[in-house]
């Protein structure tokens, strides 16, 4: 019996209902998977990985070393603190033994398992240094010892310069620069352990705190030269002193009881007509004459008079003035550019505006116009990341470095929360605007480089994750700490020099 026509073939596939019929399927999977994860996430969640890097930790009389994820790394152990050269490496140098009536110790480094590192050297010592601001640094090397002498290692311990040497100290506010002593002489290295100056002064100092602008060396007979970076003789010793002044390949020395401005070609300038050489600024030189600063050109025209307390060089032809215990700014006529009305200016050069300190104890950013952009309680300024933080009535804005207003979202595009402030209460919103941390707490902090923030309520900090998952509830009042500033459970100690976190 026949079937009929429809079925007196074989069938046939219609691929195009076929196609469409899988890519629908597929579709369906997709959202399903989209709609599963959505579920998954929680808002503001992030696997961002933050940096890690290594902070010296003190609990119950002890230090030891976490890393910023806050593990702990060396259990608090060692009765002296923990000397961290480079937060990103894993060297810790340890002291022990010490003897303060003797002034003695012996050190190590070790690594995060605690174990000892560079056995063939007796010592190894962290060299630290510290600027005008007594801001601390650490060179990145480390000092030696072997046999009784010393010597210079990197850090990953490779020998850089021979123990040969009675002693290796910085050269204070100098980086890159280190003085070495060997049987009575002083010499110079620079970090990577290059000699500059032989063991051959009295006394050894940096010109300035840039170390290409040279030293001040000190021969047996007490007479002053110069020497340059590049191992140059620029001036031989023969002057009674030198001041730490240097511009324009000009020098401030004092010769046969008279000071005078000398150059390289050996021309002299302004000869016994000032007391003091404060700056030198191609040829304008500001100089202190009868207890008063004046600017003068190297052959003595004056452009402006000594009537000012103080005097420092702006910008093109501006400079910040101090008179009756007030800031302003002149320019090179003596023209008032901004009235004396301040507590204190200074320009930033980096970022090329003015800082002004008010009577009221606020600071104002002006531009090089001299007109006002931000006021508020400056409570950062970020060269690196290129933005600046206001506090403005309990609020927190921020600027970029052209002192436009911006939303935090856009200056701090590392961050996984922002912080927020709503009905006098602070919270927390991810880079979506979507609310991740309830607006409960009294203050607050942005997220720091390791993904933390510090939360405080009713008089107390804690902190949070970078997700803003509570890692410690407010507990530490920390009225006398200048900066807040949490790893996990850590808190950031009150001497900020220190650089070490506590709980």
């Amino acid at each position: 019996m026949s079937r009929g026509k429809r079925y007196d073939s074989e069938p046939k596939l219609n691929l195009k209902k076929v196609f469409a019929v899988i890519i629908a399927i597929a579709v369906i999977i997709m959202f399903i998977y989209m709609i599963i994860e959505l579920l998954k996430e929680k808002p503001g969640a992030s696997d961002k990985n933050f940096i890690t890097a290594y902070y010296t930790i003190y609990e119950n009389g002890k230090w030891g070393v976490i890393d910023t994820k806050g593990n702990t790394i060396i259990a608090p152990q060692y009765d002296e603190m923990i000397i961290i050269p480079d937060s990103s490496k894993k060297i810790f140098i340890c002291m022990y033994n010490t003897n303060y009536e003797t002034q003695t110790f012996n050190s190590k480094a070790v690594n995060d398992k605690n174990e000892t590192l560079y056995t063939e050297y007796t010592k190894v010592e962290a060299i630290s240094n510290y600027d005008e601001n007594n801001t601390i640094w650490y060179e990145n090397t480390l000092k030696v010892e072997q046999n009784g002498k010393y010597g210079l290692i990197n850090l990953d311990g490779k020998n850089i310069l021979q123990c040969e040497y009675d002693d290796i100290t910085p050269i204070v506010g100098t980086k890159n620069a280190l003085l070495t002593s060997k049987n009575g002489k002083k010499g110079v290295v620079d970090s990577i352990g290059k000699v500059i100056i032989e063991n051959e002064y009295k006394s050894i100092t940096a010109l300035t705190e840039k170390y290409e602008n040279g030293f001040i060396v000190e021969n047996e007979q007490g007479k002053f030269g110069v020497i340059n970076y590049n191992k140059a003789q620029v001036l031989e010793p023969k002057y009674e002193q030198i001041q730490h002044v240097y511009g324009n390949n000009m020098y401030v020395v004092k010769e046969n009881g008279v000071q005078k401005i000398i150059d390289t070609e050996g021309n002299s300038y302004l000869e016994g007509k000032f007391e003091e050489v404060k700056e030198i600024n191609l040829d304008n030189i500001i100089i202190k004459a009868n207890g008063k600063y004046a600017l003068v050109t190297k052959s003595g025209e004056q452009k402006i008079p000594a009537e000012y307390d103080d005097l420092t060089y702006a910008y093109t032809e501006n400079y910040i003035a101090k008179k009756e215990g007030k800031y302003g700014i002149i320019n090179s006529s003596n023209e008032t550019q901004l009235n004396f009305e301040y507590n204190y200016l200074s320009y930033l050069a980096q970022t090329d505006f003015i800082r002004a300190e008010t009577q009221n104890f606020e600071t104002k950013l002006l531009d090089r116009e001299f007109n006002e952009k931000v006021s508020g309680v400056i409570t950062e300024i970020n060269i690196e990341k290129g933005y600046i933080r206001v506090r403005e009535n309990d609020k927190y804005k921020y600027y970029n470095l052209k002192l436009e207003e911006k939303e935090s979202t856009d200056i701090l595009v590392g961050n996984t929360i922002f912080l927020k402030k709503k009905d006098g209460k602070y919270g927390y919103i991810n880079d979506k605007g979507i609310v991740v941390v309830d607006y409960i707490y009294d203050d607050a902090t942005e997220q720091n480089k390791y993904g933390y923030v510090a939360v405080k309520k009713d008089g107390k900090w804690g902190c949070l994750d970078q997700n803003g998952k509570v890692i410690l509830e407010p507990t530490y009042e920390l009225s006398n700490n200048l900066v807040i500033d949490f790893i996990a459970q850590w808190y950031l100690a009150e001497d900020l020099n220190a650089n070490y976190y506590t709980k």
